[in-house]
């Protein structure tokens, strides 16, 4: 997030794009009702309508993949009417010419002709959100998971810079984390690309800071693979062991028939988690880890936002804490790491990695420091790009609209996107063990117009087959006006009827995300 979540109660406008917030990033939700409350304008764009656009002031529902043509309609408007802050543009930015060419080549008739919402809606919503002193960005995976990912996030950063809401309060670009440590994991350098903080691999000069830190010798500068990556890897031949740690790839993966396949075909697997999910029961060693309520440390959450983490019971069994199973199996591969204790950890996170720089357990005492924190006297970072950008001037991008990477037809006639529903939690893991929460949703689901419904033949509670052109599962139907016609939606929570047995692992092609957000399926009544 460039920004924080606290600021979202004073933004003037905020506008939600494929985050479905009320039921993934509900306390965010919470902020954006107080926002509107105080008088702020709300703008949603999602394929479902989600239970937070029944307060927004323009609601529309785009075709799936095509948020690129939305953004690109809007940014159209803006400039028809000179509704852009040239004053930003020309003082913090570059690349405006090549941008404004190739949205000026790009009608609003056309952006409604391929997302179906009218040339009034886009209008409007360009309006409201140029028009805005403060207007704040919130998007989630309905954003990022597609082929066209890197795209769109590029053309939402287009459109805050088009309008100066870049680097000031209760503005900015949003992104909601999906889990609570996902954004602690990638600035620690979980990505096959970076060091900590984002320094990349292929940077030599980082190599003889990183081999002093750690003692080692010199680092391959060669970029690693992604999850999709390693599964492809397995098949060919080319990856004979894999280590999972915290993960259930069996179920959260695209095609995931294809990642089944490939865990009982590796030489070597190893799962680490604290519940035997359906990945660890492929494992030939599991090794029990501990929960967050078991150990010490810290998370760094959506708003960039570094907490301490306290233990609170001892862990069950022979569970450990991570960072302790880690440096044990270090050792028995001759690297011995030293550390007492996630102090120490902390300490030597703060000498290599500059954003990092000056937190500290002892400065952690309170509420928690915003990255970058460079040096023990700094306070933090609220929002980023106040002055500048980290790059010196943002840099505009031309994007061009690219359909999803597959089609439907006569054989597969129907548009698929899968997400959460509320009281569940990415594969259910955790969230499935809690009978209460099982009780709000105890088996998956399809949702499905009314349209689709009378056409197909479907009653409410139905059990249905649901094919793509890489597996079948079987649902319950739920028909319900929040889906328009020709797309139905699918939660990913439930390993029994895993829709990712459906998606397809086609990927960006810079971040690599597969399209989790669009298929093409069938229906078809049981016998």
């Amino acid at each position: 997030m460039t920004n924080s979540v606290q600021e979202i109660e004073d933004a003037d406008c905020i506008f939600i794009i494929g985050s479905n917030t009320t039921s993934s990033h509900p306390l965010i939700a919470t902020r954006v009702y107080r926002a509107k409350e105080k008088g702020a304008k709300v703008i949603v764009a999602d394929p479902r309508r989600i239970h937070i656009a029944d307060i927004a002031d323009v609601a529309v529902q785009q075709n799936l993949g095509t948020d690129v043509a939305l953004l690109n309609g809007m940014m159209k408007v803006i400039l028809d009417n000179n509704w852009q802050d040239q004053t930003f543009i020309n003082e913090r930015t570059e690349g405006f010419e090549e941008f404004t060419k190739a949205v000026q080549g790009f009608s609003v008739e056309k952006a409604a002709e391929l997302t179906g919402i009218s040339t009034e809606d886009i209008t409007a919503m360009a309006e409201i959100y140029a028009k805005s002193d403060k207007a704040s960005i919130l998007y989630c995976m309905g954003i990022t998971q597609h082929t066209t990912g890197v795209d769109n996030v590029k053309a939402l950063a287009n459109l805050a810079m088009l309008t100066g809401n870049l680097g000031k309060e209760s503005a900015g670009v949003n992104p909601l984390r999906g889990q609570n440590n996902v954004q602690g994991a990638c600035d620690m350098g979980g990505l096959p690309n970076v060091f900590t903080g984002y320094q990349k691999v292929t940077d030599e000069a980082l190599h003889d800071k990183m081999s002093k830190a750690w003692s080692s010798g010199k680092f391959p500068s060669r970029v690693g693979l992604t999850i999709p990556e390693m599964i492809s890897g397995i098949e060919e031949g080319s990856v004979h062991g894999l280590y999972v740690l915290g993960e259930n790839p069996v179920v959260s993966d695209p095609d995931s028939n294809h990642v089944t396949k490939a865990l009982e075909k590796i030489d070597f697997l190893v799962v680490q988690d604290i519940f035997l999910t359906p990945t660890a029961e492929l494992a030939d060693v599991v090794l029990p880890g501990a929960s967050f309520a078991e150990k010490d440390g810290t998370f760094t959450n959506t708003e960039r936002r570094v907490m301490r983490v306290r233990k609170a019971i001892d862990p069950p069994g022979e569970a450990k804490p991570d960072w302790e199973i880690i440096q044990e199996l270090s050792s028995k591969f001759g690297y011995a790491m030293h550390y007492e204790s996630p102090r120490e950890i902390m300490e030597e996170i703060a000498a290599v990695t500059p954003s990092y720089g000056g937190i500290s357990y002892a400065r952690l005492e309170g509420p928690g420091l915003q990255w970058p924190c460079p040096d023990q006297g700094h306070p933090g970072t609220p929002y980023l790009h106040k002055d500048k950008f980290a790059r010196g001037k943002g840099l505009f991008h031309a994007v061009e609209f690219i359909p999803p990477a597959e089609s439907i037809d006569d054989d597969y006639p129907l548009w698929l996107t899968t997400g959460r529903n509320f009281s569940h939690y990415h594969t259910g893991t955790m969230t499935r063990l809690s009978p209460t929460l099982v009780c709000e949703y105890s088996e998956n689901f399809m949702e499905v117009s009314p349209e689709d419904a009378r056409e197909l033949d479907l009653s409410q509670g139905e059990q249905v087959s649901v094919a793509s052109r890489r597996g079948e599962i079987g649902v319950r139907v739920q028909i319900t006006p929040r889906l328009k016609k020709g797309t139905v939606f699918i939660p990913f929570h439930y390993v029994e009827s895993n829709v990712n047995k459906l998606t397809n692992p086609a990927m960006d092609p810079i971040a690599r995300i597969p399209e989790y957000k669009v298929c093409a399926v069938k229906v078809e009544k049981n016998p």
